[in-house]
Parts: structure tokens; sequence; C-alpha cells
């Protein structure tokens, strides 16, 4: 079964191969949506029970529709014709869909983009998904088939269009990002009120100061005193400059907590491999370890790690997980393709802005059983979105990007801190408290 699934209200496109030994009608279809708050868009020539067929067709006595377009367009994407699934989600896109078959189309003819590297092409399909068709931005941060794309100059472009909202864009992810913000910032609210207070009052005081200003400066009887006219004068015009400089200030601060934000969402979306070739997200092993990111050159990295090898069973004890990172790696592996999406079970224990991310990755996962696969060190999976994340963050901190580094995060996920060069691990086992102090249970 390949599956694009689109997080937020969790609407499913899925492609049911008739060898299930079952068909749904489209009474059915619908009948999914109310019962399991999705929908599945599944075609079928009749609607009784056939396993005769291997794949999905349009039956010849059936006019094809928009819902059936993108069910064979999955199927054929599946069977690696990317060419024939491109067109048929063309197709489905001038036979009047609805606007969840039209979401799909869109989306799944970026995943075909993705696939043939027209990263351009891609980038416009997302930004219509996500405009007209109320795409989650979260979805393109967690479809592996948009893994190439992920580490193109494209979707860079398109990730901060959807941090600063637009037009173009729409500003759902905005909102979402600004929620998570005021909750970390509780009275940014309450200051803005009072500068945009205080800046009206002087404001408006000045207003009324200045005509007295020029009758003192013009003099004559009656006239105020020009010295405690220009006084309050100047006191309101600092007043304003100050003020404004305050609020000026505090939007800054905004946008880079939301820039923070969105990293700190990206890396918990990037994949590893632990060394049971299992491959989990990072948010998954959230109060479970402490990754240590070692970014380079092999040399470098490769030396850090040996060196952490004679520190293993204290920083085991700390809950640390190496997490190599070469530079340039990223630009000789070739992306597997792996259908559209992530299977269901994998899409629950993923999180979206916004949700509760311990509880999502509790429901799916079993901690305990998590715990038993993780080792001392795990290995990146497309290491493209590795090193564009951690480049990033090099841009955020000004260090010169490409430059060897080293970061740490907390065991809730976010970066804890970071340093050029390697670790000296010997102070990092000072740093650290072992995974049963209370100090770690606080930085859960």
């Amino acid at each position: 079964m390949a599956t694009a699934t689109l997080h937020s209200h969790h609407l499913h496109f899925c492609f049911f191969s008739s060898s299930s030994n079952f068909a749904i009608t489209r009474q059915q279809v619908w009948l999914n949506y109310t019962k399991r708050n999705g929908v599945s868009l599944v075609f079928s020539s009749s609607s009784s029970s056939s396993s005769n067929s291997t794949s999905p067709q349009v039956s010849e006595a059936t006019p094809p529709t928009a819902e059936s377009c993108v069910n064979v367009g999955l199927d054929l994407f599946s069977k690696g014709r990317v060419k024939d699934a491109l067109a048929l989600f063309d197709t489905a896109l001038t036979l009047n869909p609805n606007p969840v078959e039209a979401q799909a189309a869109f989306y799944n003819k970026a995943c075909c983009h993705a696939y043939r590297g027209e990263g351009k092409k891609a980038a416009e399909c997302l930004r219509t998904a996500l405009k007209e068709y109320n795409l989650k931005f979260g979805t393109i941060l967690n479809d592996p088939d948009l893994a190439s794309f992920r580490a193109l100059p494209e979707f860079k472009e398109l990730q901060e269009e959807a941090r600063l909202g637009g037009e173009d864009i729409g500003y759902s992810f905005r909102r979402d990002l600004k929620l998570i913000s005021e909750v970390q910032a509780p009275f940014r609210g309450v200051r803005r009120f009072f500068y945009v207070a205080f800046i009206a009052a002087a404001g408006i005081s000045t207003f009324f100061t200045i005509p007295r200003l020029i009758l003192a400066i013009q003099g004559g009887d009656g006239a105020p005193d020009i010295g405690a006219t220009a006084g309050n004068a100047a006191i309101n015009v600092v007043g304003i400059v100050v003020f404004v400089a305050l609020l000026v200030w505090d939007n800054k601060k905004e946008e880079e907590q939301l820039a923070q934000i969105l990293r700190d969402e990206t890396l918990s979306r990037l994949p590893l491999r632990l060394s049971t070739n299992r491959i989990v997200e990072l948010v998954q092993l959230r109060d479970t370890v402490r990754p240590v990111i070692l970014a380079g050159k092999k040399e470098t990295v490769s030396l850090a790690t040996r060196n952490a090898e004679r520190f293993r069973t204290e920083l085991l004890k700390r809950g640390v997980l190496l997490v190599p990172v070469i530079w340039g790696e990223g630009r000789e592996t070739k992306i597997e393709k792996k259908g559209f999406g992530l299977s269901q079970k994998a899409v629950a224990s993923l999180p979206s802005i916004g949700e509760d991310f311990d509880q999502r990755t509790q429901s799916v996962i079993a901690k305990s059983k998590l715990k038993s696969e993780i080792r001392f060190k795990a290995e990146v999976v497309s290491p493209a979105e590795w090193e564009r994340w951690i480049k990033d963050q090099q841009k955020s901190e000004g260090v010169t990007p490409g430059e060897d580094v080293y970061i740490i995060l907390r065991l809730d996920g976010r970066v804890r801190r970071s340093g050029k060069g390697m670790p000296d691990w010997a102070q990092i086992l000072k740093e650290l408290p072992p995974m049963e102090a209370i100090l770690s249970k606080l930085e859960r």
C-alpha cells in the first residue's frame, strides 16, 4: 500500500491493491471519512470483491475521475513509472476534483518532481497545495519521498516563505509557529500592549506640546516658559524613540524565536538508523537519549568518535548518543524510493506543530523496546538534510557554515549548546548529569 498522508485533520490518500481481495464503493469511502476523520480515495471497477487483477485500473465502462486517476497514479509510482504517474496526477486536476482530490494531486505531483530532481516544479506544486488546499507544512517535513527536495535551495525558500506567511503560501504555518512562540514567551503580548500605549500617549502629548513650543519661541505676553515647554517636548520625543526601539527589538526577537522553533521542528523530524538497523525520527528518542552531533571532515569526526570510546561507559550513563555527520556525504547518497508517504503506523509516531509530541510518540512506540535498541552511536539517514540543518544552525550562531562543530541536544530534543571543533569528552562528563539524576528529570 502506498500512502501520502497529509497531517492535520489526517487526510489519508491511499491506494489499496485489489490483491487484498476486497473493493470499496464510493459510499463506503465517505463513510470512512465520518468514522475516522480521514478520507481514503479508493477506486474500483466494481462494487464486489475481486482477486483476478494485480493492480488497479480504470474500468473501460466507467469514465475516469480525479479520484481514480490519483489512485492509479500512486500505483504507477510504486512500480517506478514516475512519468506516467505524473501524467495521471495532471489528468486528475482537469477532471473537476474536489478540494481533497486536488490537494492529493498537487502533493503527489510534487513528490514526482522531487524524485526526478525538479526542485522548482515541486516547490510550485507545494505552494499551490499550501495556499489553496490547506496542506500542512508538517507533511512536507515528514514525507521521505520529499527527502531529496528538502536538501535543495527551493525547499529552504519555501520554508522561509511559510515561516513569514503571505498571500503566495498562506498563513497557517506561521500561525502554528506563533502559537508555540506565545507559549514560550507568554508576556510578549503584554509588553507590546504597553509599548504601543506609551507611544500613543507620548505622541498625543507631543501633538499638543509642539504648538506651545512654537508660542514659547515667538515670545510675547502669555507665552509659556520655553525651558519647561522644550523639556516636555524632549521627554515626549525621547519616550517615542525608546518605546519604538523596544517594539522593533521585541519584533526582531520574535522572528528569531520563530526561526529557532522552525529549526527545532525540522531537527525533530530528521531520521536516524539505530544499531539494530531500525530507522526512527529524532523526536522518537526524546526523554531517552542526549544526541551529540559531530559534524565535520571524515578524519576529524572519526578521531572524535574514537576519543569518545575511552569514556563510553560514563557517557552511556548520561544518555549520550553519538551522531556523526560527514561534510559532503549527502551529495553522494542516493535517495531511496519508498513510495508516497509513510505507513499509517509510522505517521502516527511523527509530530506536527502544536501537537503533544511526547504523547504521540509514546502512543505508538514502547519506550522500553526503543531503549533496548539504542546503542552508543547512530547513523544519519538522508545526510543532505542533516547537513543543511547543521549549516542553518551555524548561520544562526554566527559560525561559518562548513566548519567542524559539535551540537549537544537536551533530553527534550532542543539544542543544549554547541561549539567549534570537536568536544572535550571529559568536560562533557562534568557538564551532563546522569540519567537518573533530578536535573535530568527536570530536563525532560
